[in-house]
C-alpha cells in the first residue's frame, strides 16, 4: 500500500511545488514569503522573514503573518495525514489562542510537533464516526533561538458524508 503522506510531504517540501501551491491555493502565504524548512509526519517547520510585505508600523512582523506561518506548521501536517485518505475526513480551525513574548525582527521558524498524536485523532474520527477536536501547538524561534509566540491552534476533523 502506498504511503499517500509521504507523497504530500515530499510535494510540500519541493521548492517549485510547494509555491505553485501557495499561489494557487494560498496567496497571502506566497506573498509574505512562508517557506516548509523541514516535514515528516511526526513534525513541520516553517519559516515567516522580516521583510516589507510582512512588517508592521512597529518594525516587526505582523502578528497575522506569524499566525499564518504557525496555522500553516499544524495544518500541513493535517494535510499530510488527510491526503487520499479514504473515507474522506475534513479539517477546520475551530479555534487559536496565542502568546507573544518577544519581537519578531528577522525570520521566525514555527514548529508543530504533533503529527502523529494529529494522525491519531483523524483516526478517532473516522472509527467513531464523531467529529473530533484536537489542539496543536506550534511555537515560534527567531534565528538565536528565542521563543518569539506560541499559538494553539484548534482543528476539528470529521468524516465527510458522501
Amino acid at each position: 500500500m502506498r504511503n499517500h503522506s509521504e507523497e504530500f510531504i515530499r510535494s510540500m517540501t519541493s521548492g517549485l511545488k510547494f509555491r505553485l501551491f501557495l499561489l494557487i491555493n494560498l496567496p497571502a502565504a506566497f506573498f509574505s514569503g512562508l517557506r516548509v524548512r523541514e516535514m515528516d509526519e511526526a513534525r513541520c517547520a516553517v519559516t515567516v522573514p522580516f521583510k516589507w510585505f510582512t512588517k508592521n508600523p512597529f518594525r516587526s512582523t505582523y502578528f497575522a503573518c506569524l499566525a499564518m506561518a504557525a496555522e500553516m506548521s499544524a495544518g500541513a501536517l493535517a494535510m499530510a495525514h488527510l491526503h487520499k485518505l479514504t473515507p474522506r475526513v475534513s479539517m477546520l480551525v475551530t479555534g487559536l489562542r496565542a502568546g507573544y513574548f518577544k519581537k519578531a525582527t528577522g525570520l521566525v521558524c514555527f514548529t508543530c510537533d504533533q503529527g502523529l498524536e494529529m494522525k491519531a485523532a483523524i483516526r478517532r474520527a473516522i472509527d467513531t464516526g464523531e467529529a473530533q477536536q484536537f489542539t496543536a501547538a506550534a511555537v515560534g524561534l527567531n534565528e538565536r533561538g528565542e521563543k518569539i509566540a506560541e499559538f494553539h491552534i484548534e482543528w476539528g476533523f470529521k468524516t465527510k458524508t458522501s
